[in-house]
């Protein structure tokens, strides 16, 4: 599929091309100005060209490469008008996201996108840097975030896990992602929303479009281009359609909320922001609709992170030999004697699997990050970054330096025992699956929260073998960029009762 968008975005590009050079003018960066090295570029369509025949069809995987043949940890590309930045070193990445990081604090809204953010579909992880993203920071910390909240959505991971029974060989990767999807839905609108399979529906939607980059993207100026992309249109109806379903999510809790003789403590998240909304007192009021689009970010990004983390945890040390997935079932057993329910803080082995996977596979958005947009003229490692400039990071070939890990490739969860205190908390750049600085990503406690609680609730509850005597060795693990990378083939296993779920 995605040699296929490649072709049909070279095609495009090479039809528009006679029109777009008599609309643009091309700039290769203003006099004077020392941009960052990287490949050479062609007038309007800059560097695309590289990517397009580099026959790497996954971005993570071909920056890299990009990177290497031009010495550049910190390389800059032109993709059709928009100017890029990638660093794809660990030292590239601190300067970004910790010498300059209030510089690069901000979110670059890419047209797609823009009508659905004015009309305040901003929410926290795409919002502009300034006092009202800085409050719902603190909002998601003290309110939404906090080890309270958190332990809390222990009991709807349980509930979910539950449902999960024995029988053939099962798509994991579904069903994990619908587990996911379940437990998340529950602790963020809570479990009596009527129209859950709508908004989920609604939610995967709006993650497929706005994934990567369309040809309006791409060309911004161009209508012509804009037309053929028609990305804006659809991402606008898709918004509509979700916050109408965020409106009747908030009108049944208003509803619950007056019928109930007291009121206890928020159920969920969407009980939360409605009371700090109604009480207000805040610096920058919180709006109806920065509530309803807190909900739907978080929703996607939180389902994200720990669908693609329970799928990569169980089916990494499965590619790497039995004895490293048994270990991994028999973790959750022995912490608990076998007697009772897994519990999170004990599973010692557990939380190494889920690491080293983190490290070969970040998580969602992609392994690129999400861009972050320079806000003022920097210089960076010596190089001019001009305002506006674009700048992704990229986390997959940071995991993967063979200047900082030993067979940098290979699942060793052991790299991570007492020998290497190294951790995902963002001061240790040579491992960011959910980046660093101020635009860490903010669902990082509650998405490993649900991998950690429904994975070990998973293998503790199941073995999982490979169907049809297919050997650990002989696992596809080929990739295809959605909106996160995900498994070109469904891993498919089989489960087989080991202790009854509990219900």
């Amino acid at each position: 599929m995605e040699q296929v968008v490649n072709a049909l975005c070279l095609f495009l590009v090479s039809l528009l091309l006679p029109v777009l050079l008599l609309k643009l003018n091309w700039h290769g960066g203003s006099a004077g100005q020392r941009l960052p090295p990287g490949p050479s570029r062609l007038p309007v369509i800059g560097s695309l060209h590289h990517l397009l025949f580099m026959r790497i069809p996954l971005a993570h995987r071909a920056m890299p490469e990009l990177s290497r043949r031009h010495s550049a940890p910190l390389m800059y590309l032109r993709l059709g008008e928009v100017g890029l930045v990638v660093a794809s070193s660990p030292a590239a990445s601190q300067e970004i996201m910790r010498a300059h990081d209030v510089a690069f604090a901000s979110r670059p809204w890419i047209p797609s996108l823009r009508p659905a953010m004015k009309r305040g579909a901003v929410g926290l992880v795409f919002g502009r840097y300034g006092a009202l993203w800085r409050q719902l920071c603190r909002i998601s910390v003290l309110e939404l975030l906090s080890a309270k909240r958190v332990r809390s959505f222990r009991r709807v991971c349980e509930v979910a896990v539950a449902a999960a029974t024995p029988g053939e060989a099962v798509n994991v990767g579904k069903r994990v992602a619908a587990l996911t999807a379940d437990a998340t839905m529950r602790a963020v609108v809570g479990d009596r929303f009527e129209w859950r399979e709508e908004f989920l529906r609604a939610i995967e939607e709006g993650s497929r479009l706005v994934s990567g980059f369309s040809l309006g993207d791409l060309f911004p100026t161009s209508r012509l281009a804009s037309f053929f992309s028609r990305t804006a249109g659809q991402v606008t109806a898709v918004q509509g359609n979700t916050m109408e379903l965020m409106d009747r999510a908030v009108r049944q809790h208003e509803e619950r909320r007056r019928a109930a003789t007291t009121v206890d403590d928020d159920d969920d998240v969407l009980d939360a922001l409605l009371r700090i909304h109604k009480e207000g007192g805040l610096e920058v009021p919180l709006s109806m609709d920065i509530v309803k689009s807190l909900i739907i970010r978080r929703e996607r990004h939180v389902s994200g992170h720990a669908g693609m983390g329970h799928v990569r945890a169980d089916e990494e040390p499965r590619s790497n030999g039995e004895s490293t997935g048994r270990g991994a079932q028999q973790a959750p057993r022995e912490a608990s004697g076998y007697g009772g329910r897994p519990t999170r803080p004990q599973i010692r082995y557990l939380k190494l699997v889920i690491k080293e996977t983190l490290r070969l596979h970040p998580p969602l958005p992609l392994p690129l990050l999400l861009p972050r947009e320079c806000m003022e003229d920097r210089k960076v490692m010596g190089y001019d970054m001009p305002k506006g400039t674009m700048v992704l990071v990229n986390a997959w070939a940071i995991g993967r330096d063979p200047e900082h890990w030993d067979d940098a490739d290979a699942f060793k969860s052991e790299r991570f025992e007492d020998g290497r205190r190294i951790d995902f908390k963002g001061t240790d750049f040579e491992f960011i699956p959910f980046g660093a600085g101020r635009r860490m990503c903010p669902g990082a406690t509650f998405a490993l929260a649900t991998v950690e609680l429904v994975l070990a609730s998973l293998l503790y509850h199941f073995d999982w073998e490979l169907p049809g005597g297919v050997m650990p060795g002989e696992l596809d693990m080929d990739e295809r960029m959605g909106m996160s990378v995900t498994r070109k083939n469904d891993l498919c296993l089989c489960p087989v009762v080991r202790v009854p779920p509990y219900v």
